[in-house]
């Protein structure tokens, strides 16, 4: 079995103590199991790492029901496997068979307070719901706590360049050590950083859009409408733009095409599909 501060092995023995007289704090889930009881092995990984995801708001006390018959006796178990919710001394839940993971959560929130939400998780999801000043005051606190964290300083100059201070953004890139910078995540926010320092030059996209309509070989035009693809994400079209380049002008501010797309494959990472297309593409034309 897992060792885990939040999951152990009950008997006859502990049962009293460490499930009844706990349970008065701190809810119980028991599991009443066997080794050769098919959805016993199916249930008990999930409960397992149910209770790693609630640290502690409850705990997971297992039952062998072969090695421990007296007690399953007790708890009058007829079939396997049975949990049973105690809280305060008293089951209060329970149920028979391995349910699905949502309906265990369903079980759970009627006696379990939630569990904390990790602050990295909370933070990315607030970046995700458009609360950029909301992550970055949980990433500033974590930065705080824990200022080696690498993954942390680059998320924070990465909202920076987001919120538009690129010059903090810049300082915390310069600041990693040369290993952390070779990072793919510090590859990405240098490239990123560049992008937007461009991107205060970019005429409007329905401007370079009315010159590619007019000429569609328009170097100037071609660079800087992949360059706005690139701020709003849209890498693929970026990227075809910037093949589009390199075979219409490749000399066109020394080879500004093909050095754009290897910072776009590098900000990217080899598993994107766009990266890989256009990686072939690049060769191909190189080649």
């Amino acid at each position: 079995m897992n060792e885990s501060p939040y999951s152990f092995d009950a008997t006859i023995d502990n049962f009293q103590e460490q499930v009844l007289q706990a349970s008065m704090q701190t809810p119980v889930l028991v599991d009443v199991w066997a080794e050769w009881c098919e959805p016993c092995k199916t249930l008990m990984p999930m409960l397992e790492k149910l209770a790693e995801e609630y640290r502690g708001n409850f705990l997971l006390a297992r039952v062998n029901a072969d090695q421990q018959q007296e007690l399953a006796g007790h708890l009058g178990v007829r079939s396997l496997p049975t949990v049973l919710l105690v809280k305060e001394g008293q089951a209060v839940d329970g149920f028979n068979g391995a349910l699905p993971e949502g309906e265990i959560r369903k079980v759970l929130e009627k006696h379990v307070a939630a569990p904390a939400e990790d602050p990295y998780d909370k933070a990315h999801r607030l970046w995700e719901q458009g609360d950029k000043e909301g992550a970055l005051a949980v990433l500033t606190e974590m930065n705080q706590q824990d200022p080696s964290n690498t993954d942390v300083l680059i998320d924070l100059a990465q909202l920076k360049a987001e919120l538009g201070d690129l010059d903090t953004a810049q300082q915390v890139l310069d600041s990693l050590a040369t290993e952390d910078r070779m990072q793919h995540k510090a590859k990405q926010l240098e490239a990123r950083l560049k992008f937007l320092r461009q991107a205060g030059e970019l005429p409007p996209v329905a401007d370079l859009d009315r010159r590619l309509e007019a000429d569609p070989k328009d170097a100037e035009a071609l660079h800087k409408r992949a360059l706005h693809h690139t701020l709003a994400e849209e890498n693929g079209d970026a990227m075809a733009l910037l093949i589009r380049l390199m075979q219409v002008a490749p000399e066109y501010e020394d080879g500004v095409a093909k050095t754009t797309l290897v910072e776009l494959f590098e900000k990217l990472g080899n598993s994107d599909p766009n990266v890989r297309t256009y990686r072939r593409k690049l060769y191909t034309l190189m080649h």
